[in-house]
């Protein structure tokens, strides 16, 4: 009878999700068909209570400023001042200037949050400089697909408040416990500009000029304001100092600052600004509604638990659960955006990872990593909709530049299984 149900449920969904229903919308939609159908309640003061709820917490008051912040930063010169700060100390590595695109990626994922934002802003300064330089456009699309995912990993993250939320797990704990594995995944990605330069070093062009010890520090002061930036919102969480939420306040004073110094802050910039974290936050808080209601009608119907009994009786280890779980939320990448997947698996999900002893602090940046997979793969990978934007390619060629990098995020998820520790070592002693 529960598979039934949840038959009838998920096959109405996919069919209101399939009729272009926003995704909020449809999540609502099927609790309350869940409800009338599955149950006596009345889903009246369930909606209304739910979604009030979710989106009346003080965690999440982190998300709008966050998306702001991005929102201010996106409309400044910090890309310009990132590349031109970097491109110097990177002359002599293998992969050179590519190499602009992991670390440019991986400094303004820690003050952005978005993986799109992230991938679009180092996009529109670097890609046209690699092009005029010469380097393959290959490794040029590949290495932005790829670190433009560090968006949702590196703290602070939108990602990992959606998750924190949902999964009632400390936002602080989730950005302390992504820094390690972004750091790895951004060597991991630089490891492998690397070897392929190496292998191919023809199609690597020549260095310039070479720029003098001198030089190359004047250039680093163009890095100042986003350091500033990143220490002033990460190092008062890790400090102690402020929470998620007055972290991300501190953030938008800065970028506001930052913006203003650039001349790049006028009424328009400004209005343009609010408004687009408006709408994007108005996205997001639909469809935490929509999930939070939609937690509440399964929890009625008793699915979630049915759920977890079953998978227990399957007699699973954690690390089967984990691979079977990898599989199916790759599956999803590939036609839902990532707080989609969040929202929509966490309420399932959750009891069934608990009873299988799995840390949710663990899980939640497992989940992430999972999430930043999606964001290249076709058909619904929005950094490879960022990138056929700002260059007129193909989904699927993009996709296949992106796909080594794919591949290494594989690696990431099985070095976090293996070493555990690099999620958890460093909340626990930097939070107790």
């Amino acid at each position: 009878m529960d598979l039934t149900i949840a038959a009838i449920l998920i096959g109405t969904m996919l069919v209101l999700l399939a009729g272009g229903l926003w995704i909020g919308l449809a999540l609502m939609a099927i609790g309350i068909l869940g409800l009338f159908g599955f149950t006596p309640r009345a889903p009246g003061d369930g909606l209304a209570v739910a979604v009030w709820g979710v989106n009346s917490s003080w965690t999440l008051t982190a998300l709008p400023l966050f998306l702001w912040m991005g929102e201010i930063l996106f409309r400044t010169r910090m890309s310009e001042d990132l590349f031109s700060g970097l491109a110097p100390w990177l002359e002599r590595l293998p992969g050179r200037l590519l190499h602009t695109n992991v670390i440019g990626c991986t400094l303004f994922a820690a003050v952005s949050g978005s993986s799109a934002a992230t991938c679009a802003t180092i996009g529109k300064i670097a890609l046209p400089e690699l092009t005029r330089r010469g380097y393959p456009e290959s490794m040029a699309l590949g290495t932005l697909a790829g670190a433009g995912t560090l968006g949702l990993l590196i703290p602070p993250s939108i990602i990992m408040i959606v998750y924190g939320v949902s999964a009632d797990v400390s936002i602080a704990k989730l950005f302390i416990g992504g820094v390690l594995p972004g750091v790895m995944l951004a060597v991991l990605f630089m490891g492998w500009v690397v070897l392929w330069s190496l292998l191919n070093r023809d199609r690597i062009p020549p260095a310039d000029l070479r720029t003098g010890f001198a030089d190359k520090i004047r250039a680093s002061r163009n890095l100042i304001p986003v350091i500033l930036l990143i220490g002033g919102v990460l190092g008062s969480i890790y400090a102690g100092i402020a929470t998620a939420t007055e972290a991300a306040a501190i953030g938008v004073i800065g970028s506001l600052i930052i913006a203003a110094s650039q001349r790049s802050l006028t009424r328009r910039s400004f209005i343009e600004a609010l408004l687009g974290a408006t709408r994007l936050y108005c996205m997001i808080a639909l469809i935490l509604g929509g999930s939070a209601f939609l937690t509440l009608a399964m929890g009625y119907i008793g699915l979630p638990r049915h759920l977890a009994e079953w998978i227990a009786t399957l007699g699973l280890t954690p690390g089967m659960l984990l691979l079977v779980l990898a599989v199916f939320f790759v599956v999803l990448g590939c036609f839902l955006d990532g707080i989609s997947i969040v929202v929509l698996t966490m309420a399932v999900l959750l009891p069934t990872i608990q009873a299988a002893g799995i840390d949710p602090l663990w899980f939640g940046i497992f989940v992430v990593v999972m999430v930043e997979m999606a964001q290249i793969t076709p058909p619904v990978g929005f950094n490879l909709f960022v990138l056929q934007g700002l260059t007129g390619r193909q989904i699927t060629t993009i996709a296949r530049y992106a796909l080594p990098y794919f591949l290494l995020m594989v690696l990431a998820v099985v070095l976090l299984y293996v070493f555990p520790g690099l999620v958890t070592w460093l909340p626990a002693h930097m939070m107790g």
